[in-house]
């Protein structure tokens, strides 16, 4: 007995018009446009400023090797970048959802945030960073760290699609695989360099196009002192709860304490649980828990003396009635800042 699903079939094959040909079935990868691997490679450069601008890279990993004297630019977001046996030559990388691997390099000046960050056999590197979790050197000598500090008006989109956040930045903390007894291969940069005087701006007249701004004030990424000496004993923790201008009273925030002096530290983005505002906020922790649901809490942590006072100022000031967490005075900040980091550092995994 034959099968009907088969008698079926045969059936519309043969009532299907003569002379016209069956096509080909079309899936959805098929549509998918055809991705060329040499337009997301920079490869046996010398001498040259090369890039890509804002849309041209679009998430896809990117390759940079062999490449000698060179300026490159890369104004867009992309899922991994790996650089390899480069020499002497001037690196930016927009957002990088996933990993930056330095591998067999030398006498290069970067600047680039990523998700992770790692740098095996290579000497003399100049970095300024955003990472979102502990850079990493192994087998290198004379690696340098900054604060990443750079805008143009598509980046704060670019580190949206990479899934970064700005205030998740772990430049200065660095792990190193493979210490020497009694040297230091990595240092920080000093506090007052100058990032365009290591990274300078790109002089062709196609990436001139892109309107950038190294000016510290204008960072896309909050400039941070990091693990860098602090001025003052006195710290002071301030907590904004997630709400429709989160972000923008953060960085408010941050532009009038700096202007007044004061020194922002360190930030964190991070998701909290009501347990979590118990262990964190203490005594204080039923004023915040209704705003927990709402997304994640935005840290900073602010330097200087006199600095709990003014925080306190310029948070009414600004917010108004608008929740935020401000340690109450000097004793207790230091207890308020351990306890939020310490959550946080474990929350992500640090």
């Amino acid at each position: 007995m034959g099968c009907f699903f088969s008698k079926r079939r045969n059936s519309e094959k043969e009532s299907q018009p003569k002379g016209e040909e069956e096509h080909p079935k079309q899936y959805s990868w098929d549509q998918r446009e055809k991705v060329d691997p040499k337009d997301y490679m920079f490869s046996g450069l010398k001498n040259e400023t090369v890039g890509r601008l804002p849309g041209k890279v679009a998430g896809q990993q990117f390759l940079i090797q062999d490449c000698e004297n060179c300026n490159i630019y890369i104004f867009d977001h992309s899922a991994t970048v790996t650089i390899d046996d480069c020499t002497n030559c001037i690196i930016f990388l927009g957002p990088v959802k996933s990993s930056v691997f330095f591998r067999n390099c030398g006498d290069c000046k970067c600047a680039l945030a990523c998700q992770q960050f790692r740098v095996r056999d290579c000497r003399k590197l100049e970095v300024f960073l955003c990472c979102a979790t502990q850079p990493i050197i192994e087998s290198s000598t004379n690696i340098k760290f900054g604060c990443f500090q750079w805008y143009y008006p598509e980046l704060a989109f670019q580190f949206k699609d990479a899934g970064l956040s700005i205030f998740n930045n772990n430049w200065s903390n660095i792990h190193d695989f493979t210490p020497v007894s009694g040297e230091l291969n990595w240092s920080l940069l000093p506090e007052n360099a100058v990032i365009h005087n290591h990274v300078p701006l790109p002089t062709t007249t196609e990436l001139k196009a892109v309107r950038i701004s190294t000016e510290a004030n204008r960072s896309i990424v909050p400039v941070t002192q990091g693990q860098r000496q602090k001025s003052s004993d006195e710290s002071c923790l301030v907590v904004l709860f997630a709400g429709d201008y989160t972000i923008a009273n953060a960085m408010k925030l941050i532009d009038e304490m700096v202007r007044s002096g004061f020194f922002l530290i360190q930030t964190k983005e991070v998701s909290m649980k009501a347990e979590d505002a118990q262990r964190v906020f203490q005594e204080r922790a039923p004023e915040f828990l209704h705003l927990l649901n709402k997304g994640p809490v935005i840290a900073l942590e602010f330097n200087g003396d006199g600095v709990v006072e003014e925080c306190q100022i310029v948070v009414n000031k600004i917010f108004g009635e608008t929740k935020t967490f401000v340690s109450q005075n000097k004793e207790i900040a230091s207890r308020d800042i351990d306890s939020f980091y310490n959550f946080a550092d474990i929350q992500m995994g640090i």
